[in-house]
């Protein structure tokens, strides 16, 4: 199973990721924010000029022909009467006049000297001023103003010119709440059909993306411009909250929030806090007519006819512009229009309460899975998923918003299965770099450099828990070493054990075999693992030639050591004894300690049969099953023998020479002679048998000749049988 390690590098960013997602802190929605503008700007709304919103523009043009603003509420009186005149279904004002007009002629007239007020007075007697004017003009136009709510208690005059139904739980617990308001003087806005709030609630960047229908004040619900003017251009009186809870909302109980809101014919979805996330288009000239196109009379009359009209200022100086996701300034009653337009055509552009679950759940899932495939393949695979992955989740995302009008947030699921992949990955390096190090610290001891290579970078060739497979197994044990230690202090036989068990160990190492373990002066090695080696008899028997040929070279060398020094010097000789079979290979040991070595009976066979060696004068012998394993060394018959610890006899051979010496024809005479000894001696032919056995002694191969001399002496009396098994070492 994989680490802990890697289980807390995947879980971390998950996690983390989940808890960001849950808290949705303000830079997360910054992004999230960002991302949906980028979708509008790649898909936004066409504008359409023959729908039923205009706005007449106090623009540079308007102020250059009537002079700055604000207008004398006469003039403002003339603009309302031109709008109604040509048919306009409503007039909204993005506008207060929460003063009474500063141009007002009575007003003016105290700003005259005395000498001149009094006529001037006298000429105005009788005169409706400014403000009772635009009064009148309000009261026979339908009508909306402008009022601005705030977090101060005003006592300003709010007259209800609107009824509340709800539907489901109360949307005063939802929506924007404010404590008083800039409001219309209070003639005005008796005279108006309509007043709506101008609040516009811009997210932490300044960005206008969503506009209230319906706001709290002091208590009670009011709609904003938009609304109002949608609603007076219906004759509808009534707006109908539809809230959590209501009959066919399915909230479970939940207090979610507010889902619509009725205004007249129209049924508009909204976000829990009766909020719409309008679906702009890029600003277009022809939404806007010249105020002062307008008021000349200009302006044709299908322009105004049956539309709603909202009357507001793009002027530079005037400072009212605002940011949309589309647009980096625009009017602010351009804001009101899009607004409008997006009801009328039945635009929506919602985030459901249920997106963040879903993408948090998403984001669980996805990494999950990819937490359990990350081990399964390569990195690049999954790399490659995980890209697809992420390309989908973004796919996905536009096509929830192009087609279906949501907007889903792919960024927190797809950062979240970046960072579970470059964590994981990073982990499973780690955990690599380790298994390689444990590989290369194990097995650097007992194979070749070039195996402990490939196992480390191919670790799952091993099989560690332990595993059944053929092998064949080497033991190779000095002859007399207790008495040659005995010579030996122990200095000494430090030096001479490194200066035998050194070389013998490279030539199992090049042989491609697996050091097993050091016993005293004994080596156990086997082949077949961890690496396969289909060729494993053949090479562990070519191994057992080259380490008696190795010890025969150390011999004249220590020779040579020992007449420098003037001592004596005894050959040291040494025992190999091979034997195949299946054995239990792996991780063998306790919870403290582990080793890679292998258990089974044929492990047990190879040390009885190097054993035998010594009390059949060979070097070398091996099982029937390594001899029937290699087909083109030269092997010759040596015994019947019941060894030590087995219920019957094994059959044992000698291992001649390589396998340029089994095509030689000294081999093939050898092999003659060699098979009419074993078959005179199996016969009791005693004499003929002892006679070729000496015959072979004398001028049969030298490392042979010790083997022929037993039987040699076998044959000299006729009760000799073959030798028992003699022990090991």
């Amino acid at each position: 199973m994989w680490s802990r390690l890697y289980w807390l590098a995947v879980g971390g960013p998950l996690a983390a990721g989940l808890l960001v997602m849950g808290a949705d802190p303000g830079p997360l929605a910054d992004a999230r924010n960002g991302l949906f503008d980028l979708y509008q700007r790649a898909a936004p709304r066409a504008y359409d000029p023959d729908l039923p919103v205009r706005v007449v523009d106090v623009d540079e043009a308007s102020l250059a022909r009537i002079g700055q603003w604000p207008w004398p509420r006469a003039t403002v009186a003339r603009l309302v009467d031109r709008l109604t005149a040509a048919g306009a279904a409503a007039i909204g004002f993005d506008m207060v006049f929460s003063e009474p007009d500063r141009l007002d002629p009575a007003a003016v007239v105290g700003l005259l000297p005395e000498d001149v007020r009094a006529p001037v007075q006298t000429a105005l007697a009788g005169r409706q001023s400014n403000d009772e004017i635009l009064a009148r003009a309000l009261g026979e136009s339908p009508s909306v103003l402008g009022a601005v709510l705030t977090g101060a208690r005003t006592g300003a005059a709010y007259p209800a010119k609107w009824g509340i139904a709800a539907a489901g739980d109360d949307p005063l617990a939802f929506v924007p709440r404010f404590a008083g308001a800039v409001a219309p003087l209070p003639g005005l806005a008796a005279a108006a059909k309509g007043i709506g709030a101008l609040n516009w609630l811009p997210d932490r960047d300044q960005v206008v993306r969503r506009v209230p229908l319906l706001l709290a004040l002091d208590g009670r619900l009011v709609p904003g411009l938009g609304a109002e003017a949608l609603r007076v251009a219906q004759g509808a009186t009534t707006y109908v909250v539809r809230a959590s809870n209501a009959s066919g909302d399915e909230g479970f109980g939940t207090k979610s929030g507010i889902t619509a809101v009725k205004i007249g014919a129209l049924d508009v979805p909204t976000d829990a806090q009766g909020e719409v996330r309008v679906r702009f288009t890029p600003t277009d000239p022809r939404r806007f007519l010249s105020a002062a196109a307008v008021l000349d009379g200009t302006v044709p009359r299908e322009e105004l006819e049956g539309r709603i009209v909202l009357v507001g200022t793009s002027a530079a100086g005037l400072m009212d512009t605002r940011a949309t996701p589309i647009d980096a300034a625009v009017a602010g009653v351009e804001i009101q229009a899009q607004l409008i337009e997006h009801m009328v055509t039945g635009a929506n552009l919602v985030r459901p309460d249920w997106a963040r679950g879903a993408e948090m759940v998403l984001t669980a899932v996805l990494g999950l899975l990819l937490a359990l495939v990350l081990p399964r393949v390569p990195a690049l695979a999954a790399g490659v998923a995980g890209a697809l992955v992420v390309a989908a989740l973004a796919v996905g995302a536009w096509l929830a918003f192009t087609r279906l009008d949501l907007l889903l947030d792919p960024m927190g699921p797809g950062w979240a299965v970046l960072g579970v992949y470059l964590m994981g990955v990073l982990a499973l390096y780690r955990d690599e770099q380790q298994q390689k190090k444990w590989v290369r610290s194990v097995f650097g001891r007992f194979v070749s450099p070039q195996v402990v290579e490939k196992l480390a970078e191919n670790p799952e060739r091993l099989v560690l828990g332990g595993e059944t497979r053929d092998i064949t197994i080497l033991f190779c044990d000095l002859r007399d070493f207790t008495s040659l230690s005995e010579t030996m202090d122990a200095q000494a036989l430090t030096r001479f054990m490194n200066a035998y068990l050194t070389p013998m160990t490279e030539v199992v190492l090049a042989h491609g075999g697996t050091i097993d373990k050091y016993i005293g002066d004994a080596i156990m090695a086997f082949w077949n693992a961890p690496m396969d080696d289909p060729a494993h008899a053949r090479n562990a028997a070519l191994c057992a030639l080259a380490m008696s040929a190795r010890l025969d070279a150390l011999n004249v060398e220590w020779r040579r050591q020992a007449e420098a020094e003037g001592r004596p010097f005894a050959p040291v000789r040494c025992g190999i004894g091979l034997a195949t079979g299946p054995c239990c290979v792996g991780n063998l040991g306790s919870d403290q300690r582990l080793e890679y070595s292998c258990l089974g009976d044929d492990v047990n066979l190879a040390s009885r049969i190097e054993g035998a060696t010594k009390s059949m004068r060979v070097d070398i012998l091996v099982s029937e099953a390594t001899r029937d394993a290699v087909a083109d060394l030269p092997f010759l018959e040596a015994d019947l023998l019941m060894l030590k610890g087995k219920s019957r006899a094994s059959q044992l051979y000698l291992l001649a020479g390589d396998a340029a010496f089994a095509t030689s024809d000294a081999f093939s005479s050898l092999a003659r002679r060699h098979a009419a000894l074993m078959s005179s001696y199996g016969a009791g032919l005693f004499p003929l048998a002892h006679a070729t056995a000496e015959a072979l002694a004398a001028d049969g191969p030298e490392r042979l000749s010790r083997f022929y001399a037993l039987y040699a002496e076998r044959c000299r009396d006729a009760s000799v049988v073959p030798a028992p098994s003699a022990s090991p070492g």
